[in-house]
């Protein structure tokens, strides 16, 4: 099923990716940008920094921990849109450009506009926080009925699913760190017991509630992750890092045009295998992701929550990328350490940490960044899809969120067991068809709630 899904709707889902990023910034930069979720005289929740945290806190953080490394390097050495690997300069040009477009303003766009929709319908229109209420101004009463319910049950089985494929990304890492350091077997059993520990972790969190559990965990999070990423571009190559950022930032611009593109597309292995899987990913993930960044965004104006969900997050990509895919990117090709092309993706930033003084110590901190991404991931999930069950309740009682959390650990170790990652992510890409389908209905109906809007 993942492969026809990708193959034969490539077009599809790539020419809505397209869409979703121009309408957001259409909208962003209309009348409509001045309108603020939860009316004029709301105020934001959280400050700058606690609201940027909490937006790697669904999921995104262990994908940039586990692919940070891994994916610049295979895409210079398989380079995309036909160049040639042996033009190196070339290659590394295109290749570290491909994974920004896999992790830039396409897959943020899928996430804000869902995130806006349930916003809006939500705090200005005081309506459940649920997927349903943004199709109102299209359908009417009728998201009360059964069209509603397909709708909701569709985005429950698409968060967990989507959750399930991001602890499973976690439990390989944490694992793969624990034989490295260790010599801990890293076998199920090893990954069972890492996620039953996890979620026990999630758990404390879920019960402390969304202030005092995933915020301070959040918050934890990017300042390890910020100090991570300044270790190595201190000990690394901080010229040619600095050197890469600059350059990733302008590629990302120059090749975004031809990485958009549909038509008699030659590389077929990376544009099947990796956008297309990518955007199938980032929609079936929209739901979890979305309603989790709505939750955190009331008081922001409709151009401010653009302005942060969409380019803060790309901004910070670059500078992930280009520091710790650039550092391995020298080690390969100047250090020749070939090792990075020959681990698994799990192994990879390990074996480019091993490049670096203090690789130990600094190899035990990112496991451990790792498993607290996977307790953000974890516990924010869990607080999604308790408010989507509980008919859009932000406040539902505690035993229902211990009851989701408990379940979603319990899916992503089936899985697991049953089929690998494999089965985690073909699961995940087959939900992102019928998604997307509801994603573009979901812009047609916000287009007519926002008209329908007072304009400050």
């Amino acid at each position: 099923m993942k492969t026809w899904v990708t193959s034969t709707f490539d077009w599809f889902f790539l020419i809505s990716a397209n869409f979703f990023i121009l309408f957001c910034i259409a909208i962003a930069a209309s009348r409509f940008g001045k309108i603020r979720l939860g009316g004029p005289d709301a105020k934001p929740q959280y400050n700058y920094g606690g609201w940027l945290a909490m937006l790697f806190a669904a999921g995104v953080g262990i994908g940039l921990m586990f692919f940070g490394v891994y994916e610049p390097l295979t895409h210079t050495l398989n380079s995309p849109l036909g160049i040639d690997p042996q033009n190196i300069a070339v290659a590394r040009e295109a290749g570290m450009s491909a994974t920004i477009f896999h992790w830039g303003l396409h897959a943020w766009a899928i996430y804000g506009l869902v995130g806006l929709a349930l916003a809006f319908f939500c705090f200005n229109r005081q309506m459940p926080l649920t997927l349903r209420s943004a199709f109102f101004p299209l359908f009417g009463k009728a998201v009360w009925g059964p069209f509603g319910h397909f709708i909701d049950v569709m985005a429950v089985l698409a968060t967990i699913f989507g959750l399930s494929t991001s602890l499973g990304f976690g439990a390989e890492q944490i694992a793969a760190g624990l034989h490295h350091l260790f010599n801990i077997p890293a076998s199920n059993l090893t990954k069972i017991l890492l996620i039953v520990v996890i979620m026990i972790m999630a758990l404390i969190s879920v019960i402390a509630g969304l202030d005092k559990g995933i915020k301070r965990l959040s918050e934890l999070n990017m300042g390890m992750a910020t100090m991570l990423c300044l270790f190595v571009l201190v000990t690394g190559p901080t010229l040619l890092i600095f050197e890469q950022l600059w350059h990733t930032t302008i590629n990302y611009l120059v090749y975004l045009p031809r990485f958009s593109n549909w038509i008699d597309r030659t590389d077929t292995a990376f544009y099947h295998g990796w956008t297309i899987f990518y955007l199938a990913w980032w929609i079936s993930w929209s739901p979890f992701v979305g309603m989790f960044i709505a939750r955190i965004s009331y008081g922001r104006t409709i151009r401010e929550f653009f302005a942060w969900v969409l380019l803060m997050p790309t901004i910070i990509s670059i500078i992930w990328m280009s520091t710790l895919g650039g550092t391995g990117l020298d080690q390969y090709f100047n250090l020749g350490v070939k090792a990075l092309a020959e681990m698994p993706p799990e192994l990879s930033l390990y074996v480019m940490l091993e490049g670096l003084p203090f690789a130990g110590i600094v190899s035990a901190i990112s496991v451990v960044l790792i498993a607290i991404f996977f307790v953000t991931s974890a516990d924010s999930g869990s607080l999604v899809i308790d408010t989507m069950t509980a008919g859009g309740k932000m406040n539902a009682p505690v035993v229902q969120r211990i009851f989701w959390c408990t379940a979603t650990g319990l899916v992503a170790i089936a899985l697991l067991v049953g089929g690998g990652m494999a089965s985690l992510q073909a699961l995940t890409i087959a939900i992102g068809l019928p998604f997307c389908l509801v994603l573009l209905l979901m812009t047609v109906s916000l287009y007519k709630g926002l008209k329908e809007e007072p304009v400050p």
